[in-house]
């Protein structure tokens, strides 16, 4: 049980209870790519981000149900492919059809290639690839999370900046999903410690 702080008020006209829910928005709208030899398939994921920077580590959850599970279970890996505007429909279209009777790369004309470190495909048209191999999964409740180390990246070099070698988040025009909507992202607003830059 928390203790009370003298500190803190109790004040709560202004706020509406609501019930417990996943009200954590927004989030990446994201591709995630697995399976291998004969058996690939995409699917889109919101509910994933990243857990620890050394070593680096992310993950996914997913519904037991899905058809890309037993794919991602059974073979240990899968790719988180960050998705853009150009590919706002597609994203949309994986995430409300099964991958158990049609081809998803082929209906939304996406391309597979082979990943660099993963038994797994990356999506072509996304912009940055993430290579990702499976160390634990948890068994939540409606979902389970796949948690992961990254073990390679894949940039397209079209959105590197040439003289800063950085990948260039803006020019990507990357997009986020929040409470059932796709979402462009703004201008920006601040970077990490510009709160406290002296001036």
């Amino acid at each position: 049980m928390c203790k009370k702080d003298s500190l803190i008020s109790s004040e709560l006209s202004c706020k509406s209870t609501w019930k417990p829910g996943t009200l954590i928005y927004p989030l990446p709208a994201a591709l995630i790519s697995c399976g291998n030899g004969n058996e690939i398939n995409i699917m889109t994921v919101s509910w994933l981000g990243t857990i620890c920077t050394n070593p680096p580590m992310c993950y996914i959850s997913v519904r037991p149900e899905r058809h890309s599970y037993d794919l991602i279970k059974k073979n240990g890996c899968f790719v988180i492919n960050l998705t853009n505007e150009e590919m706002a429909f597609a994203t949309d279209w994986c995430g409300v059809k099964s991958g158990k009777d049609i081809n998803k790369f082929k209906e939304m004309n996406l391309t597979p290639l082979k990943a660099q470190v993963v038994d797994a495909p990356i999506i072509k048209e996304s912009p940055l690839s993430i290579e990702c191999e499976v160390v634990e999964i948890k068994e939540l409740g409606s979902h389970h999370m796949f948690i992961a180390n990254v073990v390679n990246i894949l940039a397209d070099e079209k959105y590197i900046d040439k003289n800063s070698g950085a990948f260039d988040m803006t020019k990507a025009k990357l997009i986020a999903y929040s409470h059932g909507k796709y979402y462009k992202l703004g201008e920006e607003i601040g970077h990490f410690g510009w709160s406290v830059k002296k001036k």
